[in-house]
């Protein structure tokens, strides 16, 4: 028997990359494909601003760095406008388009900066010792403002000195409010005061009011569940409540008249598995709308059109991601993507106030991201960045699939063929499973980096299916639904009837399968291990096995609980049922676990205990645990590491 051994990687040993030639997708590789997130537009339309991450890997170094870069809309000149060790982010135009307020953490926190939008050097605006974030100018460009938590009471900030700094949990939390600078008078403001935490806020039109959801607490799993919606005057006078309901009442945005807001709502109710439907509310008559019920049910609101007449929104559809305009009358939602851009992904959508235009990101399987600017009448993606215009190696093929599972439901999922795949030659497959659940696989970029680097696992010879299982996002609530208590179970047959999709269709080899995945694509891949033995090796990644132990120890224990049907003291067995942990007597599966040791979403004991449990009962494994590190890696040597020490797993028991 192979020995068993833990790995907690205090001072990891990293395994070494070899530089890789033009033509190999190796991780470092990988590494060069820059994303592209937070665009802008002035609100004349003719600039766009736009944040550029990418990787610094040194012997010292190993972090994600991002700039801003400006373009005018026709695309002529795109400058990098930020220099600096430290990141630069949510770069906002002024009202008038002159000057860009940004984020950067270059003197410590995040604090305002600012810098004339013809170039120039950038002066710092705020020195909050909690750090800033969430930035929006008035419409007069007088003020921006901003989020932040309080300040350290006096009491507190002496108990910290005097190390007496008792933490309560649930109790002694920093609530969120909105402050404003002045540009004028070089001052800040608070805004908002009192017993709640501010989540999103807009200004209206002329700036006399805003418009702010808010929350009772700070906890990440009451801004899932319950928020509401309050109007408040700018200088901070005369806060009404305007929706008080259970369930989710969030991200309003006001009209271009100013007479109603658009908002994202669960219909008060709590839905903790997750609905996002678009309302309207008239501040005239005080009436809320409810507007058509989009493909996904699950919206993220990006504006209103320039008539006032339609919400534009956006959203997954199946594997891709749509921009939809909604009607503010109540009639059937329009595609206005879809009839052009029928695969890819839209993402960082935002429209000019003053014009129609829109800047977005725009990418899919073959063609890594870039920025795009279109009519919002008509969709016509006109190229603007070309940040990741180099010689990378060829794509793998890739290709959308679907197969029937155990109970005729239709499963999608993503096939990416081995390099230089042969017809009528079987490979060894990968089973990959993603997190949620109610994640998706959609057509990114193939050779972006991730967790799970595809096109390296295609260059060592391996076929890979991403199914999306019944819970996925991106095919409608029922579907998002269907897999309510139902973990383990249905979802199991939806992703292993995809990888027998593979092997019939003459690819796949049946006798070399495997298995990974991150969250609850961890959850997954440790309740596979458990039930069959057809899978050669398994790779658990933030993996939660034990349902009882991860709901009193997550920061979003509503999910969990909402999946399961209540709480557990309620119905142990239900729990039970559904844990690996529980069903672990048989497994033989050599399980590789992988964990973050900072993870608060998955605590790191959940893949502590699975650990353990397998190696008392004997089954080959091992346990990497990366420090510094939350719900997935954060630093690029660390991200680059996982697939590689996958790939020697795998390797091992092929």
């Amino acid at each position: 028997m192979n020995p068993k051994y833990i790995l907690f990687i205090l001072t990891i040993n990293l395994i070494s990359f070899s530089l890789s030639s033009q033509d190999v997708w190796s991780p470092k590789e990988l590494m060069k494909i820059k994303s592209i997130n937070q665009t802008d537009i002035s609100n004349d339309g003719k600039y766009i601003a736009y944040v550029v991450r990418e990787a610094i890997m040194t012997d010292k170094k190993s972090e994600f760095l991002s700039q801003i870069w400006v373009s005018n809309t026709g695309g002529s000149q795109s400058i990098q406008y930020t220099f600096n060790e430290k990141s630069s982010t949510s770069p906002k135009f002024s009202p008038d388009g002159n000057k860009i307020a940004f984020l950067s953490s270059r003197s410590g926190k995040n604090q305002i900066w600012i810098m004339n939008t013809l170039g120039g050097e950038a002066k710092k605006l705020t020195d909050e010792k909690k750090g800033v974030r969430s930035i929006k100018w008035s419409p007069d460009g007088n003020n921006i403002s901003f989020l932040k938590n309080d300040n350290d009471t006096e009491e507190e900030t002496k108990s910290k000195k005097n190390k007496t700094d008792v933490i309560l949990v649930d109790k002694n939390f920093k609530y969120s409010h909105i402050y404003s600078y002045n540009l004028n008078y070089d001052s800040v403001t608070q805004i908002t005061k009192g017993n709640f935490s501010v989540n999103n806020f807009d200004y209206s039109p002329k700036g006399e009011r805003m418009i702010f959801s808010h929350q009772d607490d700070t906890n990440i799993n009451t801004g899932f569940v319950n928020t509401d919606i309050s109007l408040i005057e700018s200088d901070g006078s005369n806060m009404k409540n305007i929706i008080s309901r259970p369930g989710l009442d969030s991200n309003p945005i006001f009209s271009g008249d100013g007479n109603k807001f658009a908002f994202i709502s669960s219909g008060g109710r709590q839905e903790s598995i997750g609905l996002r439907d678009v309302y309207i509310y008239d501040l005239e008559n005080q009436k809320t709308i409810k507007l058509s019920d989009t493909p996904n049910r699950d919206s993220n609101i990006i504006s209103w059109s320039s008539d006032n007449k339609m919400v534009i929104i956006s959203e997954n559809v199946n594997t891709t991601s749509q921009v939809i305009m909604l009607p503010v009358n109540g009639n059937r939602y329009i595609s206005w993507s879809y009839n052009k851009y029928k695969v890819g992904v839209i993402s960082s959508v935002v429209k000019s106030k003053q014009t129609d235009n829109i800047v977005l990101c725009y990418e899919n399987l073959d063609s890594p991201v870039e920025v795009y600017v279109s009519n919002s009448n008509e969709p016509s993606f006109n190229k603007i960045s070309s940040i990741n215009n180099f010689d990378y190696p060829k794509l793998s093929r890739t290709e959308i699939i679907s197969w029937k599972s155990y109970d005729g439901k239709e499963i999608e999922g993503i096939l990416t063929y081995p390099k230089n795949y042969k017809k009528g030659q079987k490979y060894p497959v990968i089973l990959q499973i993603h997190g949620g659940p109610a994640g998706v696989f959609s057509e990114r970029f193939n050779g972006r980096p991730g967790i799970y680097m595809t096109e390296h696992f295609s260059e060592k010879g391996y076929v890979t299916i991403k199914p999306n299982p019944r819970g996925s996002t991106g095919y409608g609530k029922d579907f998002r639904y269907a897999n309510y208590k139902d973990w383990g179970f249905g979802d199991y047959e939806d992703v292993v009837s995809g990888v027998d999709k593979i092997i019939d269709m003459g690819i796949g080899d049946p006798d070399k399968q495997f298995v990974m995945g991150w969250s609850y694509g961890g959850y997954l891949t440790s309740f596979i291990v458990t039930k069959t033995d057809r899978f050669k090796a398994a790779s658990m990644g933030a993996g939660l096995p034990n349902l009882i132990s991860m709901v009193t120890t997550t920061d979003i224990q509503d999910y969990l609980v909402a999946h399961m049907g209540g709480e557990f003291w309620n119905d142990y067995e239900t729990y039970e049922k559904h844990s690996a942990i529980y069903q672990i007597k048989n497994t033989t599966t050599p399980t590789q676990i992988i964990h973050g040791a900072n993870d608060l979403r998955v605590p790191f004991t959940q893949g502590q205990e699975f650990y353990r449990a397998l190696d008392r009962l004997g089954v080959d494994t091992e346990m990497i645990v990366y420090p510094r590190t939350p719900h997935g890696p954060r630093e690029p040597k660390f991200l680059m590491d996982v697939s590689e020490r996958i790939l020697v797993w795998f390797e091992k028991y092929k």
